[in-house]
């Protein structure tokens, strides 16, 4: 364990600003925003910028804010560099009178521009316990791509930035891996849980508990970013526009009040593109994973967008259009779910499979880190995810002008209702007893879907019990009582032997013991059973 006092000769803030990390926040033909960090003898503070090439000098005097951390006290200032011309590149120095940085330049995009590129990462977490978090490979991996691919405008993340965001440990090792990209590039980000995460104590990981308000993320970038988002949840919450796009950034918290700003915001901008960037995938590949903090509560909001960026699962994967629980083709019938991978050497160990929403999938079960290209040129977008060693893991082009995806997917569609779990197709498990109806009732084979879970399924004359996620069931044949754990209720149909001779138990009498919600995507004939556990169910073995 380390104390305050050596943690400022190690990483403590100094009189001489760090952490220098530009920002969008106002309309970045114009305007520029720069953060930095000093201790807390430093009480005032500016940014100083000229046009490259000549002499005149222009200030933005900087708003301040202190930032009480669990190893340190310094203040944050954030100077607003405004009156700037498009297309044009400045040079700029922030600090003190006294103490300043060294001078960085940037360039502003163009008056009308409809041809730019942005760099896409998430989960650029490493580190643990151990003082101080090292970044310097994320450092590297960062200088390199952005060599590779110099027009990039701006970076984009989506979220889990930190390996835990609620102690001054990790987020002085990502911004100290942040030099030397930062003070050129705006870094744009959107939280992640871990990005939100603390213990009560860090060292040991006692009492682990998540801070609803991101609060060490928001008191050191609430002026970072603009002060737009939803009322009570700004910072972790805001929109931007950059040329012909619009980008929404998206917490994880208060979905609800998110969901309504997030119509309002994507229905008043005119841009030709609409981005989202938010932690958690709605399309997820993982096998366990659940989506409820999310999905369905801010649906609505999220398939007002072209594209959503996502992380979380360390793996890639690219959705088809979804729009209202069903799959398309075409990119004006609904939303692309974008799953970006690893960003920083932390692969997530063969979690993943293909999933009935994904178009494209890639388990990045290997010590590389992954990111994306988006490169918006008018009415198209391409797509590229790549692994740092060059190799390209998928390549997409969405069209707006003749509303085509390539490479041409087509999502799923069966005849007859195919049944699956967590967005998982069952495959031979469900081969010859698809889902069946009872009027206006669904009814799927309970003991194939458990079984395939992993959970105990005994079958015997006329009975099927389940046990799964601690709780038990007992349906039988022509009854619509359900036995169970929690006590016996009426379901919306009765037990129905059909195909292979297996009873077909009412989906809500399902759902009502398990916790389980059970999706119909109409347009793909498929019934996709969700819970929001993540528990994985194993057999017991006498």
């Amino acid at each position: 364990m380390i104390t305050k006092e050596e943690w400022k000769s190690i990483r403590g803030s100094g009189r001489t600003p760090d952490h220098i990390m530009l920002s969008i926040n106002g309309d970045a033909r114009t305007s520029m925003t720069v953060t930095w960090r000093t201790d807390i003898t430093q009480s005032a503070g500016y940014a100083e910028y000229r046009e490259k090439g000549t002499e005149k000098l222009m200030r933005a005097e900087a708003q301040t804010g202190r930032f009480n951390s669990d190893m340190d006290s310094s203040n944050i200032f954030w100077a607003h560099m405004t009156g700037l011309k498009p297309d044009t590149e400045y040079v700029y120095t922030c600090g003190s009178n006294e103490y300043r940085s060294e001078e960085f330049s940037f360039r502003t995009p163009p008056e009308s521009l409809t041809k730019f590129s942005f760099l896409c990462l998430a989960d650029t977490q490493t580190g643990d316990a151990e003082p101080p978090a090292d970044y310097s490979d994320f450092n590297r991996f960062l200088k390199e791509t952005l060599k590779k691919h110099p027009d990039v405008r701006f970076i984009l993340t989506a979220g889990d930035n930190t390996n835990c965001g609620q102690t001054d440990i990790q987020w002085t090792g990502l911004l100290d891996g942040l030099k030397g990209v930062a003070e050129h590039i705006p870094y744009m980000m959107a939280v992640g849980n871990h990005d939100d995460m603390g213990f009560s104590s860090y060292f040991t990981k006692e009492n682990k508990y998540y801070s609803e308000k991101t609060e060490y993320f928001s008191a050191q970038f609430r002026g970072s970013y603009p002060d737009n988002g939803p009322v009570d949840w700004q910072t972790a919450n805001y929109s931007f526009d950059y040329g012909n796009a619009h980008f929404d950034v998206i917490g994880i918290s208060g979905p609800e009040d998110v969901n309504d700003w997030l119509i309002a915001d994507a229905d008043a901008s005119g841009k030709t593109w609409k981005f989202g960037s938010h932690h958690f995938p709605i399309c997820y590949a993982g096998s366990d994973l659940a989506c409820e903090d999310s999905y369905p509560m801010m649906m609505e909001g999220m398939e007002k967008f072209d594209v959503i960026f996502s992380g979380h699962e360390h793996c890639f994967s690219r959705s088809f259009p979804r729009r209202n629980e069903n799959l398309y083709d075409r990119p004006s019938e609904g939303t692309i779910f974008y799953n970006l991978g690893s960003g920083n050497k932390n692969p997530p160990g063969t979690l993943s499979l293909p999933k009935l929403w994904n178009a494209a999938w890639y388990a990045h079960d290997e010590y590389l880190s992954m990111y994306a290209l988006a490169e918006v040129d008018g009415s198209r977008l391409t797509l590229t995810s790549y692994v740092e060693d060059g190799r390209i893991v998928d390549r997409c082009v969405i069209d707006k002008a003749d509303d085509s995806i390539d490479p041409i997917a087509r999502a799923p569609f069966f005849r007859d209702t195919r049944m699956m779990f967590k967005g998982a197709d069952l495959g031979l498990c469900v081969r010859t007893t698809p889902c069946r109806k009872s009027g206006d009732v669904w009814l799927a084979p309970a003991a194939i879907l458990f079984r395939y879970l992993g959970a105990q399924a005994e079958l015997s004359a006329n009975k099927v019990k389940i046990s799964a996620y601690g709780h038990v069931a007992e349906y039988t044949q022509d009854s619509d009582i359900a036995v169970t754990d929690k006590g016996s209720f009426r379901m919306d149909a009765r037990v129905e032997r059909l195909d292979r001779d297996q009873l077909y138990v009412p989906v809500d009498g399902i759902c009502r013991t398990f916790g389980m919600r059970c999706n119909y995507y109409t347009r793909n004939n498929i019934l996709s059973f969700e819970i929001e556990s993540q528990a994985k169910q194993v057999p017991f073995q006498p």
